[in-house]
């Protein structure tokens, strides 16, 4: 492949991550308005499906196009070419992490779990995955895992029991001894 042609690759891929960076940059404080972020995020993914020999950016391309459709919150839209993102890198634990939020999001709690496992393969002191798992296996019912992952998180990070509170994916152990015990526990 012709260099002129790699260099364009490269542009169009910076530029789409700039729309993407536009969105989020701020978004904690001061949120773009949904028409706003809808026409960026789509901005993004037109130029990306300008790339028409990917190369070695498949997966890079695949990603950015999953997380503008994960940044529209059309989850279902951006489980595709996430996971062919996965594909092309499986070790880029980010991927699996967007994965985790989408599945979550169209009721797969099985593949987010599954996602979140395997980005703890490649990175085991991932403290967003121990928490995002206790959270994701707190919905499934199953106290001790929710516990022992929120354990870990908390070991991790400690930060982490910060959000217990207010996190509504705790209230069906919330009140589970186990649960109990381990956020009354002062570090």
């Amino acid at each position: 492949m012709s260099d002129p042609t790699r260099i364009r690759r490269q542009q169009i891929l910076r530029h789409a991550e700039g729309y993407l960076e536009l969105i989020q940059v701020f978004s904690d404080r001061w949120p773009c308005r949904a028409d706003v972020r809808d026409a960026l995020a789509l901005r993004a993914v037109d130029m990306l499906r300008q790339i028409d020999n990917p190369g070695g950016l498949k997966g890079s391309i695949r990603f950015l196009e999953g997380q503008a459709f994960k940044i529209m919150e059309r989850h279902a839209e951006a489980i595709p070419p996430l996971c062919e993102a996965a594909q092309a890198e499986p070790q880029n634990v980010h991927i699996q992490l967007a994965l985790a939020w989408c599945y979550k999001r169209t009721r797969r709690l099985d593949l987010a779990i599954e996602s979140l496992e395997s980005a703890l393969t490649v990175d085991g002191n991932l403290a967003i995955a121990h928490y995002n798992l206790a959270c994701y296996w707190s919905l499934a019912g199953n106290v001790k895992l929710a516990v022992s992952y929120l354990a870990q998180a908390f070991e991790l990070e400690p930060d982490y029991r910060d959000r217990v509170a207010g996190e509504p994916d705790f209230d069906a152990v919330r009140s589970h001894p186990y649960f109990q015990h381990l956020t009354a526990l002062v570090v």
